[in-house]
């Protein structure tokens, strides 16, 4: 039971140090970022409006 996931945890860690992967995830996660930047002003929209019809109610 023990052997496949060290097996696994040892491939998974050569993964992790090759540069190649590294690129990769860097690219992901530079892509993810931009896709984030986009939707908070979407949501900080929303926000604001909740707030504003919450002052309004008191």
């Amino acid at each position: 039971m023990l052997d496949p996931l060290l097996q696994a945890f040892v491939t998974m860690n050569g993964f992790a140090t090759s540069p190649f992967v590294l690129l990769v995830l860097a690219f992901i996660g530079a892509y993810l970022g931009s896709r984030v930047v986009e939707i908070i002003p979407f949501t900080r929209r929303i926000i604001e409006r909740r707030e504003t019809q919450a002052a309004e109610r008191e």
